[in-house]
Formats: structure tokens, sequence, C-alpha cells
């Protein structure tokens, strides 16, 4: 059977219609790698498994609850779409509003998105504008405009976003064929882990969902005893679900979840809550230390805010309060792909040995 994205595949699952006009770039069915090398480098009791988001059309998630947001915006009639962006929302609206043939405008904060995503943006003929200020600040103007203007705000606070983003759980209960024990993802406007606990709650008590681990007599509890502990992290200087309040300046190289006031933050609190988990917060070193694990054992190049989902369970584990793991499953989302922020990965790396072109001398280098 021909993958036809991940609106076809979960329409069931999905606020659509026959007269929804569904704009793909054939989104989602993205791998779920086991990272055997990091399991035993951690010396790990539990499997660790990868979603890598990087596969996405555009190099992140942000596709999955793009192509809802756009269908169901070319569906109402519209004709422009505005997002905020740290990088990826853009990239993503810019994208699918191209292949919908309708316009985007973009508003990202000054120097705060890596050249990659900006790229991605300026080339699908977004109309990008630059402001002296934050992503919250941006944030705060677009939904202005959207509710004065006709024109269709598609940040995740557009709840066709959570939909197409929580198909990413369905996915992973398909694949795995049961509910992992914790799933570790990285919090920025929180809008993702909102998506992945709504995906979960619902797909569990499907009847039609790839389930193996429980008989159908275990219906009536699964949502009780069956579902992750969402386990979320914020970069230090960017976390206001850990402080408690909003963080006016909000500081990290992890651009993606440099997010001062999260949008879905009441959501987020609750998806902690309900699953038992936690929201916490790494430093910018964790988050690089964990990018390089990432890369040089299993051969996944991510961003640096994916990242801080790897860095929240090396803390966890270090400081013991990750007990009772063994024979149980871990999920990590891996949001977006590290060519999205090259700059980022040069500065986190040796440079590259100069020699002359001569065989003598690059033998020696290698230490033949």
């Amino acid at each position: 059977m021909i993958y036809k994205g991940l609106v076809e595949r979960y329409k069931a699952y999905l606020p659509v219609t026959d007269k929804t006009p569904v704009i793909t770039l054939y989104e989602g069915n993205t791998p779920l790698l086991r990272a055997k090398n990091l399991e035993k480098h951690l010396k790990t009791d539990f499997k660790i498994f990868l979603k890598c988001e990087g596969f996405n059309p555009t190099g992140s998630f942000k596709d999955r609850g793009m192509t809802m947001a756009i269908s169901k915006a070319v569906e109402e009639g519209s004709d422009t779409v505005i997002c905020a962006s740290t990088g990826n929302t853009s990239a993503s609206a810019a994208a699918y509003s191209a292949r919908a043939g309708i316009k985007c405008i973009v508003l990202i904060p000054e120097g705060s998105i890596a050249l990659g995503k900006l790229s991605q943006a300026m080339m699908h003929n977004a109309k990008v504008i630059a402001v002296r200020g934050n992503f919250d600040e941006a944030l705060t103007i677009v939904r202005e405009i959207s509710q004065k203007y006709p024109i269709t705000l598609v940040n995740s606070v557009n709840p066709y976003r959570i939909e197409g983003q929580k198909t990413a759980s369905f996915e992973i209960i398909d694949f795995l064929g049961y509910v992992p024990d914790y799933h570790f993802i990285p919090v920025g406007n929180a809008g993702n882990i909102t998506a992945y606990w709504k995906g979960y709650k619902e797909y569990i008590q499907s009847p039609i969902s790839n389930l193996k681990s429980l008989a159908p007599a275990d219906a009536a509890r699964r949502v009780n005893s069956s579902l992750p502990k969402m386990m979320g992290f914020q970069a230090k200087g960017s976390a206001p679900i850990v402080n408690g309040k909003p963080v006016k300046h909000p500081k990290t190289l992890a651009t993606a979840i440099k997010i001062g006031n999260p949008a879905s933050w009441k959501q987020a609190e609750a998806a902690r809550d309900e699953s038992g988990g936690v929201i916490d917060c790494v430093t910018d070193t964790e988050i690089v230390n964990a990018y390089k694990l990432l890369a040089s054992l299993e051969g996944v190049f991510v961003e640096p805010a994916s990242a801080a989902s790897l860095a929240g369970m090396i803390k966890y584990k270090q400081s013991g309060k990750l007990t009772n793991t063994k024979n149980k499953t871990a999920v990590f989302t891996l949001t977006g792909h590290g060519l999205k922020d090259p700059d980022r990965a040069i500065k986190s790396i040796k440079k590259p040995v100069v020699v002359a072109a001569e065989f003598k001398k690059v033998l020696k280098i290698i230490g033949c």
C-alpha cells in the first residue's frame, strides 16, 4: 500500500471530512530507531527508541501539525496564514502554504533563528519579518493580527496543529505494538508534549489501534494503567514552566525551545500531572553533550533542542531519579534534523586537521 501522508492514514482520528482538501507532503511515518549503542554506553536496563522527526519533509515534527492546519485553513476559505517562529514552524508553514498556493507571513525574533530554518522559509516564498524582540512578543503580535484580519494563525494555539502532531503517538504504538513506559521530549512552546499526551490517551482506548500489550477485557482500565510517563525538558535559561513564571529574556543555544511563555503551558502541566511524569530543565552543556552522543553513537544528527530529551534522561539516571526501569521501554522525541542548525554543529566539534596533499602526511595524521 502506497503511503499518502498522516491524514490519510489516521483520518478516523482527525477532524477531516471528504470535503477537506488535504495539503500534504507525505509527512509522518518517521523512523522509530532502537538505540542499542546508547543503551550500552549509558548502561541502561531499559530499551531506548528514538522517534526521528527530522525525517519529515521540512526536517521537523512541525509538518505533522501543519498538514492539518493548512488543510483546514484552505477548507475554510483562507488565502493567507501567519505564524511567529523560532525557525521550524516558519519553515513548515511556508512549505505547506506553497503547496496549497496560499500566502504565508512569518514573524521571527531577530538574530534568534538558525540560518538553516530561515533559508527554508525564504525559499518557500514566505513574507519573513524579523522583529526586534523575542518569540513571545512575536506571537502576541500575530495573534492580534489574526483576530483583527482574515488571516489564519497556524502556531500551536491553532487546535488543528495539535491534532496533526498527536499522530506521532499513534505511530509509536503501531510500531511497538504496545505503549512505552516513558516518553522523553523537549519542551518549548509545549504544543508537542500536549499533542503526544492527547494522542496516547485517544489511541490506547481505540478498538482499532495496533495494541498487543492489553487484551480487550482490559479496555476499561487502559487509561489508568498503560500510559507512559511524560518526561519533558526545557533549557535551563528558558524554563518558565520549571520556574513557575514567564522568562522575559530566555537564553539557550537550543533556539527551537527558546521560549519564555509557552502557549500550551497549562496543557503541558496537565500532561505531566496526569501521566505522573515531570517537566524539568537541562543546561546547554548537557544538551550539547547529548547532541554529540546521538550523532557519534547512533548516526542520528539532530538540532540541539532535540537533544534535550536525551539530556534529561541522562540527568535523571545519573541523579538516581530514574528508578524501577528494568525491562521498560523509553521513547525519545528528536524534534528536528541537525542540518537545521549547521553552525552549532561546527562550533561543537573540533575543526578538520589541515595537511598538505601528500600521501605520507595524510598517513601520519591517520596514525598508520
